[in-house]
């Protein structure tokens, strides 16, 4: 029998960790059937996983996928008693998308990701097998070229993002931008509170906390003009980075629509076709900057230290981990273990 505190937020796994860093350059793909099998094995005390979240992509689920094929993902999941919440939209180039600061024909081919998106996401609704979720989006363009016209390119993102907003409403969807390092305009916690000001559609566009990437916001790490810890200081002094993360969390989490659990070490790493991006280690890592749960309280809780109650799933990302890990079973159960403390310590009834 469960010895919850808490029965919200609902506990999620991703299930883009089996593509992304993986393919001809790294590690085999791990297929979306193992992810969703290991995900649904996982138990701690009577509770397990209630859903996962979705990258939108061969080789686990394409974009083009027809009703007939989504009917079958519908099934397959909800056969392993889960649900599916959000989905990683694919917006780049290799993907099929564009730069959204980029020319007409990239920024079309952006939207047109954002478009195929939305309408699954409406049809598995409509499947019943997903109730809540957002669609998840960035820029899809590099931070060095972002920085040859800050003012311009960030206006020209705004503008993309307004038009994927038009979209999105269309199909009764809501988008967060991911608050990502390797993302131009998204790279500093500045630059990512500038740009959903910018576009202005706080009921359409929200933001997306991976707290291994919000926890590089601090440090600096592509955007040095918005770093918040010093150069020198000392990470045995929790205080310190917690007041970072306070004015971080305090500055997004307004915005804040969909939430991702994950620890980090305090480096860049990058593996694969994924480079140079925040590193996310397993819960247990001793090498792990964060009191996992002290810290997804600043993001789940709101400035009167009550629930914000702003989404209704959280959900581990666990990219970048080696397959060796990733296939191991009670690699889930740590992680669904730190979840069930999360929301035990900051979720509601």
């Amino acid at each position: 029998m469960s010895t919850e505190k808490n029965s919200k937020p609902a506990l999620h796994n991703a299930m883009w960790p089996g593509i992304v860093g993986k393919g001809p350059d790294s590690e085999p793909f791990i297929d979306l059937d193992t992810m969703l099998k290991l995900t649904a094995d996982a138990e701690v005390d009577g509770t397990k996983f209630d859903g996962v979240d979705l990258f939108l992509s061969l080789p686990h689920t394409d974009i083009d996928s027809s009703d007939e094929d989504l009917k079958v993902l519908a099934g397959k999941v909800q056969a392993y008693s889960l649900m599916i919440g959000s989905f990683v939209a694919p917006v780049w180039a290799p993907t099929g998308g564009g730069s959204a600061m980029g020319t007409q024909e990239e920024r079309s081919s952006f939207l047109t990701q954002v478009r195929k998106a939305c309408a699954i996401g409406q049809k598995l609704r409509d499947l019943g097998v997903r109730k809540y979720g957002v669609v998840r989006i960035d820029s899809a363009a590099g931070v060095a070229d972002w920085y040859s016209d800050p003012v311009g390119n960030t206006r020209k993102i705004a503008d993309t993002f307004r038009e994927a907003c038009d979209i999105a409403d269309g199909y009764g969807e809501r988008l967060a931008a991911e608050g990502e390092i390797c993302w131009a305009g998204m790279h500093g916690w500045t630059h990512m509170r500038d740009l959903l000001e910018q576009v202005n559609r706080p009921k359409t566009l929200g933001f997306q906390a991976d707290m291994a990437h919000t926890m590089l916001y601090a440090l600096g790490y592509n955007s040095p003009e918005s770093r918040i810890l010093p150069e020198d200081f000392d990470w045995s002094d929790n205080s310190v980075v917690v007041d970072a993360l306070k004015q971080v969390t305090d500055a997004l989490r307004p915005w804040t629509i969909d939430f991702h659990v994950a620890q980090n070490d305090g480096t860049v790493k990058g593996q694969g076709s994924h480079d140079k991006t925040g590193r996310h280690c397993p819960p247990d890592d001793p090498n792990g900057r964060m009191n996992i749960v002290e810290i997804a309280g600043l993001w789940l809780r709101g400035a009167d230290g009550q629930p914000t109650k702003a989404f209704e799933h959280i959900c581990w990302d666990g990219c970048m981990f080696p397959n060796s890990m990733m296939l191991a079973p009670e690699t889930w159960n740590k992680v669904l273990g730190t979840m069930i403390q999360v929301r035990d310590a900051h979720g509601w009834q």
